[in-house]
């Protein structure tokens, strides 16, 4: 068993042993291509699902002071957090992967 292990990464490691990398390199820059089509989609779908927490937060907070509770700031600081990094996260996509957008 251990032969085998040792006969099969040795060729595994030969297989690359002159150094060609092209095939590697042609994946990555595909997989790169392919991803940055999806990145405006992405920070569309960003806004929208802030846009429903800002929506669906506003009632939650509306509710809560209309009962009275205690804990209103807290859940509207809460929501308006969730908002802003929805935003910044949308915003900063495009730049983390390289793609202007």
């Amino acid at each position: 068993m251990a032969l085998m292990l040792a006969v099969g990464t040795t060729a595994a490691f030969a297989q690359n042993a002159a150094g060609d990398y092209s095939a590697g390199t042609t994946a990555l820059g595909t997989v790169t291509t392919e991803i940055a089509k999806y990145i405006p989609y992405v920070v569309k779908l960003c806004y929208a699902i802030a846009g429903i927490v800002a929506v669906v937060g506003a009632i939650s907070v509306y509710i809560k002071m209309n009962n009275e509770e205690q804990d209103v700031k807290k859940s509207i600081m809460m929501i308006v957090g969730a908002c802003i990094f929805l935003v910044a996260a949308a915003q900063a996509l495009p730049l983390f992967f390289g793609v202007g957008a």
